[in-house]
Parts: C-alpha cells; sequence; structure tokens
C-alpha cells in the first residue's frame, strides 16, 4: 500500500481514503450519523 507524510510531522496515512467529505458539512447540511454509520459498515463488507 502506497503511503504518504501527512503535512510536516512523521505520521504516515494511506495513499487511498474512504471518500467520505459527502458525510460530513461539506456538501451542505451534515447527515445523520447513525445512517452514515451504517453506510460505512455496508461499504467495508
Amino acid at each position: 500500500m502506497q503511503k504518504r507524510k501527512l503535512g510536516k510531522c512523521c505520521l504516515e496515512v494511506s495513499a487511498l481514503g474512504p471518500g467520505c467529505m459527502g458525510l460530513s458539512f461539506g456538501y451542505g447540511p451534515a447527515a445523520d450519523k447513525q445512517e452514515d454509520i451504517s453506510l460505512l459498515r455496508a461499504a467495508v463488507g
């Protein structure tokens, strides 16, 4: 798995992320937290 350094610190994160900005306030009002959790659990498997 490819990793990248996060900011100027030594923290490394995977190059791929879950793409969950739509679950936050980024595209309007935040969705229901329990619905978001159910969605993520279904996506993971």
